[in-house]
C-alpha cells in the first residue's frame, strides 16, 4: 500500500513600498547557521490528517512569526518537495512591523551524539526582499510561488 505524502501549508505574505516584496523567514538551528541564499523560507507547517489547509497556514504564520494573518488569502498552486512533501501556500497582502517578530522554538541533540538537548527558534531571522533578493534567498522548490504571485498581481 502506497503512503500518502505528507502535506504543508503556508503563506507568501507580500507588501507593495511601492515595489513588491515578499515575507521570508531563515530556518533557525546548526544546521542552517552558515546557510543564506537558497535557504529561506515561506512560514509553513505540516497539516494534520483532514485540516484545513487556510487554517494551517495562518497558525503557522503566528506561531513561527507571531504575526495575525487577516485578510484574504489567495490559493496558490501546490509544490512538491524532493521528498514528495507537498506545500500548499496562499499569498496575504501585509505590512507587518518586523520589530514584533518573535518565533516558537524547538530542540535537538547538539551537538550530535552528545546527550545534551538545545533549544533554537524555528526562524531565526525574518525579512521583506525585493522580487529580485527573494527568489535568490528562497528554498528552490518554493520559487514557483513567488512567479505565481509576480503573474497574479504583477511587481
Amino acid at each position: 500500500m502506497a503512503r500518502k505524502p505528507e502535506i504543508s501549508a503556508g503563506l507568501l505574505v507580500f507588501r507593495r513600498t511601492p515595489r513588491l516584496e515578499v515575507l521570508l523567514g531563515h530556518p533557525g538551528g546548526p544546521y542552517w547557521a552558515r546557510k543564506d541564499e537558497g535557504a529561506w523560507s515561506i512560514p509553513k507547517g505540516l497539516v494534520e490528517s483532514e485540516g484545513d489547509l487556510a487554517a494551517t497556514a495562518r497558525r503557522e504564520l503566528a506561531e513561527e512569526t507571531s504575526f495575525i494573518a487577516d485578510g484574504p488569502l489567495v490559493p496558490l498552486a501546490p509544490v512538491r518537495q524532493k521528498s514528495g512533501k507537498i506545500v500548499h501556500a496562499f499569498a496575504l497582502e501585509a505590512d507587518f512591523n518586523l520589530a514584533q517578530f518573535a518565533s516558537n522554538t524547538f530542540e535537538i541533540e547538539w551537538p550530535p551524539r552528545s546527550g545534551r538537548r538545545r533549544a533554537y527558534p524555528e526562524i531565526d531571522r525574518i525579512g521583506y526582499f525585493a522580487i529580485d533578493e527573494a527568489m535568490r534567498k528562497i528554498l528552490a522548490y518554493q520559487q514557483p510561488f513567488i512567479r505565481e504571485l509576480i503573474e497574479r498581481i504583477g511587481t
